[in-house]
């Protein structure tokens, strides 16, 4: 095996680029470890030998390789892609080292160049066979995901990777393609024309209609004009074709806390399994600033990261998961049973389906709301967000726990937040932790007996907000461009209209003896099987259910034994 300092004399690790933050620079030698000789051997019999010429290019921003390249001899210049062939150079790998970011556990497109330096021969591991030797060697696994996972919070780090967004500040649909790339973890650039010079190049070369913004740069894509969030989706590997054909063991619909629990035991138990999410993995948790009542953090932990963890987890174990991809209709008359994507035709077939779909977020009566969604009306409170309101009075309408949350959260960067309420005080719907935390906080106002009745804005986005006090019948106009509703929400079960699947007054779906008419064994022996034969629910949108992160996870975890249950009575 050839080191790096062979093929490069005198070169060391002090003359590698520098990561994007000091504290990833610490971290160096498990970003880019150097797998020893043992190593080498365990990877080397779950791979497969590949030779390149001196400046071949090994690895494409954009285009999936399917996996990690581990170096045997040679090395390999990551470079990093800007979208205008504008690459910097990010390291040079050399013997013993490897390729690749988290999103190749899925076989995702490379967020990086690679170019071979000298004749290069590695041990190129496929996403299947890498997640088999994570599996196998644990201690190694470890290293392995680590790092990947690292390099990942990297490109985040440096905003470089992925798509580049192009368009004037403050675009509706700037917001909105940006919010999912920050939900999902995605690298991201944005830039306006009027500051960018190559931004506002490329403007004047393409002339784009007022339809046409914002731009978007994906790597080995080119550029696309006002995409959808599905084709974005698809250009970043997120979304990719799912086949018609194949009979999945488990379809779950929805990548909350108790999907993604779903996901993780089932797959680790050998069954196939498909997770379809509609916006982002996490579901309303992962929007979560803070979670302090989850068992085992006891200085708490952000929504994002919990719930980012455990899509790593589903992935290391083999899981599809889809995003965006809304169900649209469930079939029931028939087996397997079938669940139609949402504007597509595209029917999946599964033996089982969980039904872990969440909520909707819920709406004020407000007649002129959907002009200002996604400018200046807003339903989660992300760094986003965050960064959109930097030293402005902002209002934010709840009070529930995820309320308390963002308001305390969105507090530590607006100069004020308004915190609006119906009720006279929050200790009906809040934790005292968080009531307390709220009023040790100075630049939080709370607004007692109140709610908004009015939005007034342009097509730029919300100016003010006319709100009104129940009790003293006062109205009052301020003078604020962003609006955050946290006022609860309503069972995701709409679409299951016409699939036989019952749900109670308020919409959410009933189980076990809670079904009508139930009277066999195997509905009360399957308590969260609904009135359907292989189709469960499980967390927020589940009649009767807790409304707890925990709560969804341990349903999540229950609802696996279910499934293996039913199965074993569909053999027999």
């Amino acid at each position: 095996m050839t080191s790096k300092h062979a093929e490069f004399p005198g070169e060391s690790d002090e003359d590698q680029p520098p990561l994007p933050t000091p504290e990833l620079e610490k971290r160096r030698h498990q970003i880019y470890p150097t797998l020893s000789e043992a190593d080498i051997r365990h990877v080397a019999r779950f791979g497969e030998k590949q030779q390149f010429a001196d400046g071949a290019q090994v690895l494409r921003a954009g285009i999936p390789t399917g996996g990690i390249l581990v170096l045997l001899q040679g090395c390999i210049a990551l470079y990093c892609h800007d979208g205008f062939e504008n690459d910097s150079r990010i390291i040079t790998l050399g013997g013993g080292q490897f390729s690749g970011d988290i999103g190749q556990l899925s076989a995702r497109p490379e967020m990086v160049d690679g170019i071979a330096i000298g004749d290069v021969e590695v041990v190129r591991l496929s996403s299947e066979k890498l997640r088999a030797l994570i599996v196998a060697h644990a201690e190694l696994g470890e290293r392995l995901v680590r790092a990947l996972i690292l390099r990942s919070v990297a490109f985040l780090e440096r905003n470089s990777g992925g798509p580049v967004i192009i368009g004037p500040r403050g675009h509706g649909r700037i917001h909105s393609l940006q919010s999912f790339l920050t939900a999902n973890a995605h690298p991201h650039t944005v830039l306006d024309p009027l500051e960018d010079e190559r931004a506002a190049r490329l403007v004047a070369h393409l002339q784009p209609a007022r339809e046409d913004w914002p731009l978007v740069i994906c790597p080995a894509i080119g550029v696309s004009k006002n995409p959808t969030i599905v084709e974005l989706g698809r250009n970043i590997g997120l979304l990719r074709p799912l086949s018609e054909d194949k009979v999945w063991d488990v379809i779950v619909v929805g990548a909350g806390p108790a999907g993604l629990a779903t996901a993780v035991y089932a797959a680790s138990e050998g069954l196939s399994v498909l997770v379809l999410e509609t916006r982002a993995y996490g579901g309303q948790a992962g929007a979560s600033a803070r979670i302090e009542n989850y068992l085992g953090f006891p200085t708490g932990v952000s929504g994002g990261a919990l719930t980012g963890r455990a899509y790593v987890q589903a992935e290391k174990f083999g899981v599809e998961i889809a995003i965006p991809a809304p169900a649209g209709r469930l079939y029931c008359d028939s087996y397997p049973l079938q669940v139609e994507m949402c504007g597509s035709l595209t029917r999946l077939k599964a033996r089982t389906v969980v039904l872990a779909c969440g909520a909707r977020y819920r709406r004020p009566s407000l007649g002129n709301l959907k002009q200002f969604e996604g400018k200046g009306v807003y339903y989660w409170a992300s760094p986003v967000e965050a960064q959109l309101c930097s030293m402005q009075e902002v209002v934010l309408v709840g009070g529930g726990n995820s309320a308390g949350q963002a308001a305390v959260y969105l507090a530590g960067h607006a100069a004020k937040v308004h915190l609006l309420i119906r009720k006279g005080s929050l200790a009906s719907n809040m934790s005292s932790y968080l009531i307390d935390r709220i009023e040790a906080t100075p630049n939080i106002e709370l607004h007692t007996h109140s709610e908004i009745v009015g939005l007034v804005g342009d097509e730029e986005g919300v100016t003010q907000v006319q709100v009104r006090n129940s009790r003293s019948e006062e109205e009052r106009t301020f003078d604020i461009c962003r609006v955050f509703l946290f006022i609860g929400a309503d069972p995701n079960t709409g679409w299951l209209g016409d699939c036989g699947v019952n749900v109670d007054r308020h919409g959410f779906i009933l189980t076990g003896p809670d079904v009508e008419g139930s009277r066999d064994q195997m509905q009360y022996r399957l308590n969260l099987q609904t009135s359907v034969p292989g189709v469960f629910a499980i967390g927020d949108v589940r009649a009767g259910s807790t409304k707890r992160v925990a709560a969804a996870v341990g349903e999540g975890a229950a609802v696996v034994g279910q499934i293996h249950q039913f199965l074993t009575w569909q053999r027999e």
